[in-house]
Formats: C-alpha cells, sequence, structure tokens
C-alpha cells in the first residue's frame, strides 16, 4: 500500500512539475519586423497570466494579443503606436514596465521613497547605540576562573 502510495505521489509531481509554454510560430518577412515582434511580445503582459509575457503564455487571449501585434506591425504601426494601442484597450497593466505618469508615479517613487527611509533608519540607530556606549561607564567585569 505504501509503494502504491508513493508511486501516485511520484506521478502526481511528476505531471505537476511539467510546464506547458506557448509555441509561437509567427514569422514576420524582415527581420527587422520579426525583432520588434519579438520585443513587443515579450514587454507586454498577459492579462489571464498577469505574470508571464503574451510570448510565453499559452492560453488564447495571449494568441489573439500576439496576432493583433503582427497584424498592426504588418500595417506599419510604430511600436508605441503598439503599446499606445494596448494600454488604451486594457490599462497600464499590460504592460511590464509601465511608463511614468500621474497615475504611475507611485510605482517609480516608492522603491527609492523606501530606500531613503530604510537609510534614514539605519543612521538612526546606529547614533544611538553609539550614544548607549559612550554612556556606559560601568567597569567590565572580568571572568572570575576557579
Amino acid at each position: 500500500m505504501t509503494r502504491f502510495c508513493l508511486s501516485i505521489a511520484l506521478c502526481a509531481l511528476l505531471f505537476a512539475s511539467t510546464a506547458s509554454h506557448a509555441v509561437d510560430t509567427t514569422q514576420m518577412p524582415t527581420p527587422e519586423l520579426q525583432r520588434r515582434y519579438l520585443g513587443l511580445t515579450h514587454e507586454l503582459r498577459c492579462m489571464q497570466c498577469q505574470n508571464e509575457a503574451i510570448a510565453d503564455s499559452p492560453v488564447s487571449l495571449a494568441a489573439d494579443l500576439r496576432r493583433q501585434v503582427g497584424e498592426m506591425l504588418l500595417a506599419g504601426k510604430s511600436d508605441d503606436d503598439v503599446r499606445d494601442y494596448m494600454v488604451a484597450r486594457y490599462g497600464d497593466f499590460i504592460l511590464f514596465r509601465p511608463r511614468v505618469s500621474s497615475k504611475t508615479i507611485w510605482l517609480w517613487a516608492t522603491p527609492g521613497v523606501l530606500l531613503l527611509i530604510g537609510a534614514a533608519v539605519a543612521v538612526r540607530v546606529s547614533k544611538q547605540r553609539a550614544a548607549l556606549v559612550d554612556q556606559d561607564n560601568e567597569p567590565v567585569e572580568e571572568d572570575v576562573r576557579s
């Protein structure tokens, strides 16, 4: 019975660890368009998977977005036009690196503010500890060995 449970658990682990990734076979007519297509599909977030680029996502929404990007590039749209269209349709969340605007400034400012707060706390703690050492006038107890 134990071997059976162990083999079932091993099979479940084996199947759970295999990841399915999208295989994007889209080929653009020129190497320049292909490079732009790959760049855009890797910087746009899948709205269903949310932490995968549309280039890597196996869901049908990502396939539709990849197709849309390809069609827009073939129609002569610039990379910024494609990004603007996707942001207008899905919001800033679709971009892995959102643009700096009044709505997203907190995304860009928060790491710097947290770093400054951390540095201020570290300086204050080290100054307080140094002051404690200066105030400590008690003699150091010597080890008494028997």
